[in-house]
């Protein structure tokens, strides 16, 4: 059976991914079409049966250093961040990860962790991806994601704005109206989970499922609420507290009714950032605890009861997306005996 999976991951990951439109960076090997090659037993497998990797604080690989610091900050640190050497440092730590939105989903990455904001002083009143400092426009990240899409036409992704700052109705509005625009009939409609599969969303072309953790996602069909997607979120800067805590919350999972994400990551303290305010989060806490997190990531398996979504930091640091892909295979395996 090893066999057959080492020959799986071979034909998946055939994929010559092009460069981006950026033209950051080359990738010599994708998961750009990962959905779209897992074998025909896990079609009709629901999606939050499914492993599928995905990225923290998606958006933040570029962050404005001449841009005011964000509303999600603190007064104090919006005083500090006056001296141009502060707004250095904390877009050390505000960066999450390397790729843009087109490197991200040529990895393999389907699930995006989105905090969006106004912007003071913009009379376009356009909103902005949030971490600390400003990111790139929403608009700019949602037309890279569908551009993405539309050449890849049986890849699914899901999109949770879970953090709003700075938003009126108005914002919302336009935000929602923003996602509209750049998806279209790719929206799918909030509706039962367990009837989410590929061959589901295949069939009635979508691809598209956005989560919107704001009571507005009442008034728009293709908007999913939040509670749909729970992301316990673990708040420590050790490793061993993370495990127990990503242990814990999958055994408490409900088995019906909802996605649910892993949130693989550390989050530094402020002693923390203090120690290591020069080298950032990927030299102070990522990089060194990123491979005990994907050996905990390839003992895990998908399922109702199992890992669903995991989400890391830095995605491409280590072979993360391909190591929760590969779980899959665990789904296949068992599927196949059933059948026996």
């Amino acid at each position: 059976m090893l066999a057959v999976r080492k020959v799986r991951r071979k034909l998946r990951m055939g994929t010559i991914c092009s460069p981006s439109p950026s033209g950051t960076k080359t990738l010599e090997v994708c998961n750009a079409d990962w959905m779209a090659s897992l074998p025909p037993l896990l079609h009709n497998v629901p999606l939050s049966n499914l492993a599928i990797p995905g990225s923290h604080d998606s958006f933040s690989y570029w962050v404005d250093e001449k841009s005011p610091v964000g509303p999600d900050q603190t007064p104090a640190i919006k005083r500090l961040a006056r001296i141009s050497l502060v707004k250095k440092l904390m877009k050390k730590w505000s960066v999450t990860q390397n790729l843009t939105f087109r490197e991200q989903l040529d990895a393999g990455i389907r699930y995006f962790d989105l905090r969006v904001s106004s912007k003071p002083g913009d009379a376009n009143q356009e909103i902005f991806f949030i971490h600390g400092l400003f990111g790139i426009r929403v608009w700019d990240g949602l037309m890279e994601i569908d551009s993405f899409l539309t050449q890849h036409p049986q890849e699914i992704v899901f999109l949770d704005f879970n953090h709003f700052y700075a938003m009126d109705e108005a914002h919302h509005k336009r935000l929602i109206l923003r996602i509209q625009e750049a998806f279209g009939n790719k929206l799918c409609s909030a509706c039962s989970v367990e009837s989410m599969t590929l061959q589901t969303l295949w069939e009635r072309k979508c691809q598209v499922l956005i989560f919107y953790h704001c009571p507005f996602y009442k008034q728009y069909p293709f908007l999913w609420p939040g509670k749909k997607i729970p992301a316990p979120w673990a708040n420590t800067t050790s490793v061993r507290k993370l495990i127990l805590f990503l242990e814990t919350t999958l055994s408490e999972r409900s088995p019906h009714g909802s996605f649910h994400v892993s949130q693989a990551i550390l989050t530094p303290r402020v002693k923390t950032i203090a120690r290591g305010l020069v080298g950032g989060l990927k030299n102070t806490l990522v990089h060194r605890n990123l491979p005990a997190i994907l050996d905990w990531v390839k003992t895990q398996k998908p399922g109702a009861l199992g890992v669903n979504i995991i989400t890391s930091d830095f995605v491409d640091l280590v072979d993360f997306a391909t190591a929760v892909i590969e779980l899959n295979d665990l789904l296949q395996e068992d599927r196949a005996l059933a059948k026996c």
